[in-house]
């Protein structure tokens, strides 16, 4: 089992999270039950998968949550360029968010690698 709590990786997965979950609030009221609702679980998600991860017993299953934590972040990435694209957030913004994402997806193939699975 791994400390989920000292990992650079979950608190990053933390903080997009709470960006995700601010920006969101300033979408139309109509995507309350969609991009809205996807992009928050989306973030959710990445931090969550992580913990989970480090709760089990073998780095094989860390692994595979790391691959589930890493598939919500191209989703969340993907997300944010639609909401981009619908005009919900400006091009700065969006680049910001994907440059922080992408990140995370490299500290998530770094850790994974680290696991030697």
């Amino acid at each position: 089992m791994h400390n989920f709590k000292e990992l650079k990786v979950w608190k990053a997965g933390i903080e997009i999270a709470k960006v995700i979950f601010l920006l969101t609030k300033e979408f139309p009221s109509e995507e309350k039950f969609g991009l809205i609702s996807q992009m928050n679980r989306s973030a959710v998600s990445i931090p969550s998968n992580i913990a989970e991860g480090c709760g089990r017993k073998s780095n094989k299953e860390l692994y595979q949550f790391l691959n589930i934590a890493l598939g919500s972040s191209f989703e969340l990435e993907t997300q944010t360029i639609i909401a981009k694209e619908f005009g919900y957030i400006t091009i700065e913004k969006s680049e910001s968010i994907c440059a922080a994402i992408i990140e995370i997806q490299k500290m998530i193939t770094g850790l994974q690698k680290s696991l030697n699975t």
